[in-house]
């Protein structure tokens, strides 16, 4: 056999950070904060180039492909991913501090329990087993095992990526029950009865998300309110409208770099005032009751659905000011 068609090209694996990538991805490293957990920015921009070609799905990706790329990631999961990966005990205590209550809730909704329900802390407690026992040497040990950490190339939240991590777990548990059953339940002779093909499981639906959707569009409505007119074009003209952070530069005056470093700053400042905002809850209206603030795992998990839901971007928030000649809008919200 060719060896090439024994071991196929992996663009993921090969790739590598051209040289004109590098000043980017030592920004990135520092914003993510990764020397908090001893990570090196070796392996951070080794895990940046994964992730572009990922992406694009080959190697040699343009500096221009990976600066608009590197606008949408989450670069700062990302590097809490990789200092895990390495074993770094202060990135699991971070990791653990974070994210537990957080799956939990999580997982509360998916199975549609109380999160102190046995069965909801066994569905979220056993993915943090697996990810910490595969994360400390145990791949080192047994080169077939590999950490879930290696497959999170930071395109979506770790919370949204775990989340998902844990519906498919639900689901598959669904199915090997399933199976189980039918092979139990066989005819008292004659042929075996065939088990059926598991026919595909849709994930339980959080019977609050709607009201989470509601408070975040509330939030972020609020949150743009508060910004000077030209952040706020900055936002439209990007997210709204579609454009390159060259053709934002150019309508706006200033070099790429500057778009794309102000429109960073623009997305943790709009995340911070939309957590304060969640957190803060609503006063009492006309007689009404007032609203108590969220936790900080349901902040979490609001944050995530209005992330996953393609209904909530800021094209139906800029609609006021978008000309009627705009493209339609393709980026949805991330915070």
């Amino acid at each position: 056999m060719n060896p090439q068609q024994e071991n196929p090209p992996n663009p993921a694996r090969d790739a590598r950070l051209p040289e004109s990538c590098l000043p980017l991805a030592h920004r990135l490293f520092v914003e993510s904060a990764a020397e908090q957990w001893q990570l090196s920015f070796k392996t951070f921009q080794l895990a940046l180039a994964r992730s572009a070609a990922k992406r694009f799905g080959v190697c040699d990706f343009t500096a221009a492909q990976f600066e608009d790329y590197a606008t949408t990631l989450h670069a700062r999961d990302l590097a809490l991913a990789c200092a895990c990966l390495e074993g770094s005990e202060r990135a699991w205590e971070q990791f653990v501090s974070q994210y537990r209550g957080y799956l939990r809730t999580a997982s509360g909704a998916i199975l549609r329990r109380p999160s102190g329900d046995a069965a909801v802390i066994e569905l979220a407690d056993s993915l943090f087993a697996d990810l910490y026992g595969l994360s400390l040497g145990v791949a080192k040990e047994k080169p077939g095992h590999r950490s879930l950490f290696h497959y999170f190339h930071g395109r979506s939240s770790l919370k949204t990526w775990l989340r998902a991590i844990l519906a498919q777990r639900h689901i598959d548990a669904i199915r090997a029950g399933k199976k189980f059953d039918s092979l139990d339940d066989q005819p008292a002779g004659g042929e075996p009865r065939r088990v059926p093909e598991p026919a595909i499981v849709e994930i339980p639906a959080d019977p609050r998300r709607e009201q989470y959707l509601r408070k975040f569009r509330a939030a972020l409505t609020s949150a743009l309110a508060s910004l000077d007119s030209r952040d706020r074009s900055r936002l439209q003209l990007y997210y709204a409208e579609s454009r390159t952070l060259a053709e934002i530069g150019k309508e706006i005056g200033e070099h790429e770099s500057s778009v794309s470093r102000n429109l960073e700053r623009l997305r943790k400042e709009l995340r911070s005032t939309v957590e304060g905002l969640l957190r803060a809850g609503d006063a009492a209206v006309n007689g009404g009751p007032a609203a108590p603030g969220l936790d900080d795992a349901q902040v979490a998990l609001c944050i995530q659905y209005a992330t996953e839901d393609s209904s909530i971007d800021l094209d139906q928030l800029f609609d006021a000011d978008k000309s009627p000649n705009a493209p339609s809008a393709k980026r949805g919200v991330k915070l």
